[in-house]
């Protein structure tokens, strides 16, 4: 057998394993939806179990100090719940939870965090901790197979879209796209302050240790799963999935300290910079704050955010979440940032920021986005790659020149239908020229296109959001769209006037009550 051969057989029998192992969760996960559990609710009862069985294999491991502290306190372990069956175990579920969510600061507190039994049947409890938690050894399973098992869940759950759990998911073939053009090395500090359920954090894992693991040394591979990679998240529930995630992908200790912080990014000035920021801030444009910036206006709403690094003041948050990352990375460093439409245009405090951006910051790329990738219908949004430059002695601008990449027009996906695949953005990743950006050129299909400093300054408000491109579809008779894309493209544009009229609203200072007639016609359309 040829070492191609070899290496395809291994893949394709952990892609079994792992399917295997995804259909068993999932078909479990179908019993509990019929006793009320969401998908994600699901995820989350999985979670603290899954912990609990993987911090006593870890105990129980004779490789391990015996003097090292247990990861759970005796009593409130997996040994202490396998013992018990009926209403007994599903009590001392109850107090288990409530007693191993007081230990802030611990990937046991994070995980554990306000945790509570959604499982009410006791008989179905017992069938999920004795039958499928219990008959399979986690910590032996390669990192990749369970936490590849895990993400499959959590991507089933983010299409559950009664939930809303679809906006903490970023598309992995995006997210593979925007790393391997980022190309992290084993030096970095890696950082997203809105992690959602980690996916970048664990795809960046993932590439230096298909790239660097062997040149690493032992002190960087135990940093590279203790500290140089970390995450924010604003929802507890989803910091859990976080860091459970992360885990269960070898990234964090089950007894040491918490990779992954829960709380409000923006209210902070960053207390840690990073070399490498990758991050899908939440959609929308409502926020409750107040923000104090340092030209002396203040937007007023329910909170206060004196934020002396922020140079304009807005209410808009992926507009905050800019100004953030700015203050986030190191002097040379570098993000790619998924941000929707209205950053590149809106007037005010985002052309403020945008001038701030080409001046300070080298914005060199710009990958325009189609819709129909994301959970959250009728968002049209972009990548923007800037890297964060010393101010120059010739006070000239740090931006030169932006790529950008059209991957909008012409282009159509669906989340079932026609969902995309990271061979869709092939060509992007390789006119990107991570390796060497200076031998970049326009391509002959027209869709990576290149503008000058100059051209971009003297746009109306600085306006980034540059089209150039015409869908074929629109002047060809012969390609004229299904209707059923057709119906999807009014409705994506429904949703973001939908969620634009809201945003207005709410800046008017009105009380946001949702259609739950008009959004009805827009899910059944």
């Amino acid at each position: 057998m040829s070492t191609t051969e070899t290496t395809s057989t291994v893949a394709a029998k952990a892609a079994a394993q792992t399917n295997s192992l995804v259909a068993k969760l999932w078909n479990y996960c179908n019993v509990l939806r019929d006793n009320g559990l969401s998908t994600i609710e699901y995820v989350e009862q999985l979670s603290y179990l899954l912990f609990l069985k993987m911090a006593d294999e870890l105990t129980a491991d004779p490789f391990a100090q015996e003097t090292a502290d247990p990861i759970v306190p005796s009593g409130l372990d997996w040994q202490s719940l396998v013992s018990k069956r009926g209403e007994e175990l599903e009590a001392h579920y109850r107090l288990l939870l409530a007693e191993l969510g007081k230990h802030p600061g611990t990937t046991l507190g994070t995980v554990f965090a306000k945790a509570q039994n959604r499982i009410t049947e006791p008989a179905l409890l017992e069938k999920l901790v004795v039958e499928l938690i219990g008959k399979t050894d986690w910590v032996l399973e390669g990192t990749d197979l369970k936490g590849d098992a895990y993400e499959g869940l959590l991507a089933k759950g983010a299409e559950d879209t009664k939930t809303g759990a679809g906006q903490y998911f970023t598309p992995r073939p995006l997210i593979d796209a925007m790393v391997q053009v980022m190309s992290p090395g084993p030096k970095d500090t890696i950082t997203d302050p809105a992690c959602g359920t980690a996916g970048f954090l664990i795809a960046a894992h993932s590439y230096i240790r298909e790239h660097h693991l062997r040149g690493l040394s032992r002190d960087q591979r135990l940093a590279l799963g203790q500290g140089t990679i970390w995450g924010n998240e604003l929802v507890p529930g989803t910091a859990r999935l976080a860091a459970m995630n992360m885990l269960l992908h070898g990234i964090g200790e089950a007894g040491g300290e918490s990779l992954i912080t829960t709380g409000d990014a923006l209210a902070d000035t960053p207390s840690r910079r990073a070399s490498l920021v990758l991050a899908n801030p939440p959609f929308g444009k409502k926020s409750a704050i107040t923000v104090v910036g340092t030209d002396g206006k203040t937007d007023r709403e329910d909170m206060t955010y004196d934020r002396s690094d922020f140079r304009a003041t807005t209410t808009n948050k992926q507009l905050n979440f800019l100004q953030h990352i700015m203050s986030l990375m190191e002097i040379d460093g570098r993000a790619a940032v998924v941000l929707p439409d209205n950053v590149l245009f809106e007037g005010g405090a985002g052309e403020k920021i945008r001038r701030r951006l080409l001046q300070e910051f080298d914005l060199h790329t710009i990958l325009r986005l189609p819709t129909g990738i994301f959970y959250a219908g009728g968002v049209k949004a972009n990548v923007l790659f800037f890297d964060k430059k010393p101010p120059r002695a010739d006070d000239l601008p740090n931006t030169s020149e932006v790529w950008v990449y059209d991957f909008r027009t012409g282009m159509r996906f669906t989340l079932k239908k026609r969902p995309l695949h990271l061979a869709d953005l092939a060509d992007f990743i390789e006119v990107y020229k991570a390796d060497d950006r200076s031998a970049r050129k326009e391509s002959e299909d027209g869709r990576f296109k290149r503008f000058t400093y100059e051209e971009l300054i003297a746009r109306d408000k600085v306006n980034l959001d540059v089209t150039w491109l015409k869908d074929p579809a629109l002047d060809d008779a012969d390609s004229m769209l299904a209707p059923e894309v057709i119906a999807q493209e009014i409705v994506d544009d429904l949703q973001a006037a939908l969620a634009e009229f809201e945003a207005i609203a709410e800046a008017l200072g009105g009380e946001v009550k949702p259609d739950v007639a008009a959004e009805e016609v827009i899910a059944e359309a």
